[in-house]
């Protein structure tokens, strides 16, 4: 059980962080602009964001394990269609069916190993899973630049098909299916279809704008974002069982925290976007060297989060919600002063090491004050919300920043790689400093919060915090340690709208009967 559910979700944030190192090497094969290195990343984005949600209720109707082999199904595919895609479109298309199957597949194990696994050894499992799929991040960017220095960014899409084989046979034989027969028949996949649109509409208009400018087809993407927008709100507001609950927002902390989420990740995506174009493009790095560059950031979180969320336990969150931001925006300005020639131990890695620190101070206690500003219940669904939108926020930064900074969508297309360097090179100083301006409005949003201890947060975040020694205590009922996910995104607590590990007369209600 463990072993499928680590190689599945490592496979999809493997695939998360191979795919921006090989965007030049897309670019060149497929003679394509910046518009469509940024729909690469964000068709992928697009559905994930919209459907992650949905993943933990689809998996207590139809089945955990079940839903789990489709997600790693429907990510193959969508690989072995990237692979072979003879043309930008088609690749395009295989990104956006491979994140029906993230959608699928990442939360789905973590719903399988809280059923599978009986409540003493249960946070055991979770840690493991959270440390090796952690360590699938952190070689992505090595494994990207080597498949694409070796061969052909093609390849980095074919590895997925031996893992998801792998994974299919273990889970098929040897992992035993779970699922809730008190969850709801009526599922939202109005609301579902509808982000979909909206976060499609929008990133359309966004980035188009950058490339062709306010043309008839540009104002009808926004036209429909929004609608479908306000539709998506108007659904969640009255269905019966909604993926996203409005009420969920009356908490002022909760709302807070999740416009800093917004804000925090919103710059990030943006950075691991053009951070790894401007090497390659502008300062002449290889995939290897260039992939690598951002490897401080995973290794950094991976070291001081859980020291960060114990020290957020003691003082509180809100010192290093504020702080934490501030140091992602020194970052953010040493970045933009990056040069043609700079040198990686001077030029790049201390904005790179403050960018971390930053990321590392900010994410275990905004992740704790998004759970501790929920109910009980709403728990397993704040952190989903919450790893949402620092998606979308992604999604969207990943859109609107390159148009922002005035570089322009167009790109290479047409007009040579000469011309496309140049622009990226006049443009990334100030998307760095538009991000910087994000985290000072993130860090002005934490100054909403409470001073001192909030008991909840602490809890929280100290349960995040021991979730590395939990291996050796048996934990509480109610100990559902904070969750890695990969620098993408926050921890999830559980699969979003699953019940899986919830305690009902002793036992978690979608467990193996034997």
């Amino acid at each position: 059980m463990l072993t499928a559910t680590v190689l599945g979700s490592g496979m999809a944030f493997l695939d998360s962080t191979v795919v921006t190192v090989a965007l030049p090497a897309v670019q060149e094969d497929l003679d394509t602009g910046l518009s469509g290195l940024q729909w690469i990343v964000n068709g992928y984005m697009v559905t994930l964001s919209a459907l992650i949600l949905l993943s933990g209720s689809l998996s207590d109707r139809f089945g955990r394990v079940r839903l789990f082999m489709a997600g790693v199904a429907v990510f193959a595919l969508a690989s072995a269609l990237c692979t072979f895609a003879p043309t930008l479109e088609w690749l395009i298309a295989g990104r956006v069916v491979q994140g029906v199957g993230g959608a699928l597949l990442t939360p789905g194990s973590l719903a399988i190993l809280q059923a599978g696994f009986r409540e003493q050894d249960r946070a055991r499992a979770i840690g493991a899973w959270s440390g090796l799929t952690g360590v699938a991040s952190a070689v992505g960017p090595f494994v990207g630049g080597w498949l694409v220095q070796i061969g052909d960014w093609r390849l980095i899409f074919l590895i997925n098909l031996p893992l998801a084989a792998a994974v299919l046979a273990i889970a098929w034989f040897k992992v035993p299916e779970s699922r809730d027969t008190r969850a709801p028949r009526k599922l939202d996949y109005p609301g579902a279809l509808l982000g979909v649109v909206a976060l499609g509409g929008i990133t359309y208009a966004l980035i188009q704008w950058g490339a062709v400018g306010g043309t008839p087809a540009v104002w009808t993407g926004v036209v429909v974002g929004v609608l479908s927008l306000g539709a998506f709100l108007a659904v969640e507001a009255r269905t019966a069982n909604p993926m996203l609950p409005l009420g969920i927002f009356s908490s002022t902390s909760f709302s807070v925290t999740n416009a800093a989420t917004v804000l925090i990740y919103g710059s990030l995506g943006p950075l691991l976007f053009l951070l790894v174009i401007h090497l390659q493009e502008v300062g002449g790095y290889s995939p290897v060297a260039a992939g690598a560059a951002s490897l401080p950031i995973t290794l950094l979180m991976l070291a001081l989060s859980a020291r960060s969320g114990k020290l957020a336990a003691r003082i509180g969150p809100r010192p290093q919600l504020v702080a934490g931001p501030l140091l992602l925006t020194a970052g953010f300005v040493l970045l933009s002063r990056l040069g043609q020639d700079a040198p990686y131990l001077t030029g790049v890695l201390p904005g790179i090491l403050l960018v971390a620190l930053g990321l590392s101070t900010t994410v275990a206690p905004l992740t704790a004050t998004v759970l501790a500003s929920a109910s009980e219940r709403h728990a397993g669904l704040a952190s989903g919300v919450n790893n949402t939108f620092a998606r979308a926020a992604q999604l969207i930064g990943v859109a609107a920043v390159p148009v922002l900074a005035g570089i322009g969508g167009s790109g290479s297309q047409g007009s040579g790689s000469g011309a496309a360097s140049a622009e990226i090179a006049q443009g990334f100083g100030p998307a760095m400093l538009i991000l910087a301006g994000l985290c000072v409005l993130a860090s002005l949003c934490a100054l909403a919060l409470p001073r001192g201890r909030m008991p909840e947060a602490a809890e929280a975040a100290e349960r995040g915090a021991m979730a590395e020694e939990a291996s050796a205590v048996a934990p509480r009922a109610d100990d559902q340690p904070l969750r890695f996910c990969g620098v993408a995104g926050p921890p999830l607590r559980s699969c979003p709208g699953s019940t899986a590990g919830e305690i009902s007369d002793g036992r978690g209600p979608g467990a193996p009967s034997s």
